[in-house]
C-alpha cells in the first residue's frame, strides 16, 4: 500500500494505542530492571520504548509491507536499518518514547514521534502526547495542526526578534570543547532558555510560537524528521551549523532551528561568537 495524506489518521491512533498499551502503563512503574543505559546515564531505554516500538512497528509493516521502518530501538540492535533512508520509496521513523530519560524519572515531558519519508523526502510528522492524549502534525505543504478531541487548530512558530529578545533552547550537553564553552558563555545574551530533554516537546513548543530557536549537535532521525517537517509547515527555517539543508539521513553537522532565515543568522553569529 502506498502512503497517502487520508491515513493520517489511523497513523495518528497507531501511536495512541502504542502509548495506551505499552507506555502509560509502564509510567511511574518501572522497576530498576525495567531502565537499562545505552550509551551513558542520560541515554537510557525502558520496556516501554522497546514494547511501543515493536508495536508500532507490526502494525506497520502490516499495512505497509514494502515500506522501510527505521525504529530508534531497532537501529540500537542493527545500525545498517539507518542506511536504505535516503533511497526508500517509503520509510517510517519512529521514536517510541522521546525523553526516556524524563519518562524513566517519572516526570514529563515525554512523547511519541513519527516521520512519513517519500523518496528521501520528509512528507509528515505527528508528535503524540501520551498525558495530553493529542497531536502536532505536520504535512509537506498542507501546514501543521494542533489535533484534539477531533478539532484542529493551525499552529504557526514565533515573530522573529532580535537576539536579546529570544527564548530558546541551548542543547550544549552533546557540544565539543571549545563550542560548549562558547555556547554555555553566549547564553546569557539571549532573553531565556529552556531545556526540555524532550525533542518531541520542545518542537511542539517551537511550532507552536512560545519559543524561537533549538539548538541541536546530536542529529538521529527519529528526534528530528518529525518536529522539523512540523516546525517548518508552522512557518519555520532550519539549517545545519554550516547553512546546509538538513536531509533524512543525516547524523551530523548540527542543527539549529530559527522562525526565519534572520533569527537563524542572528543566533547563528550571536551565540558563535568567541
Amino acid at each position: 500500500m502506498k502512503f497517502a495524506e487520508s491515513h493520517l489518521d489511523w497513523l495518528c491512533e497507531l501511536m495512541a494505542d502504542a502509548a495506551k498499551k505499552e507506555i502509560m502503563p509502564r509510567f511511574r512503574r518501572l522497576s530498576a530492571n525495567d531502565i537499562r543505559e545505552k550509551t551513558s546515564a542520560l541515554d537510557v531505554v525502558t520496556d516501554a520504548d522497546v514494547n511501543a516500538e515493536r508495536h508500532m512497528t507490526a502494525a506497520l509493516r502490516e499495512r505497509y509491507p514494502d515500506a522501510l521502518i527505521v525504529g530508534e530501538e531497532a537501529y540500537a540492535e542493527d545500525e545498517s536499518v539507518l542506511n536504505g533512508l535516503r533511497g526508500a520509496a517509503l520509510a517510517f521513523v519512529l521514536d517510541p518514547v522521546d525523553g526516556t530519560y524524563n519518562f524513566a524519572a517519572g516526570v514529563a515531558p515525554f512523547g511519541v514521534m513519527m516521520a512519513v519519508v517519500v523518496n528521501g523526502e520528509t512528507v509528515a510528522g505527528i508528535i503524540h502526547d501520551p498525558l495530553g492524549e493529542d497531536w502536532a502534525v505536520g504535512v509537506k505543504g498542507g501546514g501543521s495542526h494542533l489535533c484534539s478531541g477531533g478539532a484542529q487548530t493551525a499552529i504557526h512558530v514565533a515573530k522573529s526578534a532580535p537576539l536579546g529578545e529570544m527564548v530558546g533552547n541551548v542543547g550544549w550537553q552533546y557540544m565539543p570543547e571549545p563550542e560548549r564553552t562558547i555556547l554555555a558563555r553566549n547564553a546569557r545574551k539571549v532573553l531565556g532558555t529552556f531545556g526540555y530533554r524532550c525533542a518531541a516537546q520542545e518542537y511542539r513548543l517551537l511550532a507552536s510560537g512560545y519559543g524561537h530557536f533549538g539548538i541541536y549537535n546530536k542529529l538521529m532521525p527519529w528526534d528530528h524528521l518529525p518536529g522539523l517537517l512540523i516546525h517548518s509547515e508552522a512557518g519555520g527555517y532550519a539549517a545545519r551549523f554550516d547553512g546546509s539543508a538538513y536531509v533524512p539521513g543525516d547524523t551530523s553537522g548540527g542543527l539549529l532551528v530559527a522562525p526565519d532565515r534572520a533569527a537563524w543568522e542572528a543566533v547563528r553569529s550571536g551565540l558563535w561568537a568567541d
